[in-house]
């Protein structure tokens, strides 16, 4: 009889393990295809059977998958969109390929575009930013003039905060689209720069499974012009209010982007006039946010994905409820890291449930200005809020690194 397998497209730095683990927990059998396996770690670690094919082609896709089928009961297919959303539509057109279980790949394509994605909810009274697309410096600096500084400037595809800048004055406006025109970003599509009103107030985010919303994140950035995650809590500190406001914007962004199959992450500012949207992702939320829902609630985000995508009955029941609060140890500085300390002492804080170093020492960093710039986290989970931050200071505090800079050349 043949092995039950979870294909799965690409990998992922964070969550990509936790895929892993759970399909072999259900008794599947993962079979990652990639483009460059190797940048996966835990691939050779796990030894686990991975295929290099180009994964922007469908049709080489289809035809792994097909060659994949001949020894293997494919019972499922998903993917990782990391730094290329595009990923999250093959993978629906795969399944509907297959006659699988997936996403709607018109409805993830419409999504994936931000630009698209603002149309849509705007058209359906979903409160949003203003907005503008822009091609050139100069579209750009007559629709930030429209909307007004300060704007957020970013790439009309993309995800992880890739490219994404605030711009609080003009210099920082040509700065920016210098950078993004100027050859120096990776485009994954065409040169499309969304120029966007700063939504100012409390940033939180919804994770949705179908049309069931299972928590809201709370989140802090560190200093501007980037935005790069600093801290993060759930459940978010709301109001009843508060929470049913951006519960029902959640379920009219679905609606409005024709979305409501499997995971959903939806970002939201608290602005004067509530909440407004900033983003749709259709997919789960990456990073340590499926840990955070798991400690706080109960559920496995991940195990219940593999389940939807396998034909089995997903179950999304709180088995608890706790507050988790973490902390993302973020590099302060470009060079090489010396030493890094203190996560066995922080990791024995009674409360602390994960400390865990993405880097070893002697590796040379070169921030980007987004998710890359992490070299570990730290998460405390307790029955309050305060109690939880109270933890996870305390944990943060035992840790400690030294990053050196870069040798210079002497001429």
């Amino acid at each position: 009889m043949a092995k039950r397998a979870l294909v799965l497209i690409e990998g992922h730095r964070s969550i990509g393990l936790l895929y892993v683990k759970a399909a072999r927990h259900l008794g599947l059998y993962p079979i990652t295809l990639s483009a460059e396996p190797t940048q996966y770690g835990y691939l050779a670690e796990e030894r686990l059977m991975a295929v290099r094919v180009d994964t922007d082609d469908l049709d080489a896709l289809i035809r792994e998958c097909s060659r994949l089928r001949e020894t293997y009961d494919i019972a499922g297919i998903t993917g990782f969109a990391g730094d290329d959303e595009s990923i999250s539509a093959t993978v629906g057109k795969l399944c509907r390929h297959f006659d699988l279980p997936g996403p709607n790949p018109a409805s993830i394509e419409q999504c994936c575009d931000k630009f698209v994605q603002r149309q849509l909810l705007a058209e359906a009274g979903v409160p949003v930013p203003a907005y503008r697309l822009a091609a050139n410096a100069t579209d750009v600096e007559s629709s930030a003039a429209e909307i007004g500084l300060p704007v957020v400037l970013k790439p009309a595809v993309g995800s992880g905060s890739m490219g994404v800048r605030l711009c609080r004055n003009l210099d920082e406006l040509a700065e920016h689209t210098a950078y993004l025109l100027g050859g120096k970003h990776i485009w994954r599509s065409s040169r499309r720069i969304l120029v966007e009103e700063f939504a100012q107030g409390p940033y939180y985010w919804a994770d949705i499974m179908g049309n069931e919303l299972v928590g809201i994140f709370a989140a802090d950035f560190g200093s501007p012009p980037h935005f790069v995650f600093h801290s993060c809590s759930c459940p978010a500190p709301l109001t009843y209010d508060e929470h049913e406001r951006i519960a029902d914007d959640s379920l009219s962004s679905l609606r409005a982007l024709g979305l409501g199959w499997g995971p959903c992450c939806i970002e939201f500012r608290w602005t004067k006039r509530g909440p407004v949207v900033i983003e749709v992702n259709p997919r789960l939320a990456g990073g340590i946010a499926p840990q955070l829902i798991q400690l706080v609630y109960g559920i496995d985000l991940v195990t219940e994905h593999i389940k939807l995508v396998t034909g089995q009955e997903w179950d999304l029941r709180k088995r608890h409820s706790q507050t988790a609060a973490a902390r993302m140890l973020n590099a302060d500085r470009d060079g090489i890291l010396e030493w890094i300390d203190g996560d066995s002492r922080a990791a024995a804080v009674s409360g602390v449930a994960e400390v865990k170093l993405y880097l070893e020492p002697k590796t040379p960093i070169v921030r980007k200005a987004d998710y890359r710039d992490r070299i570990g986290h730290v998460i405390a989970v307790s029955p309050t809020l305060a109690q939880s931050e109270a933890i996870l200071q305390q944990a943060v505090d035992l840790i400690s690194w030294s990053i050196m800079p870069f040798p210079t050349l002497r001429g």
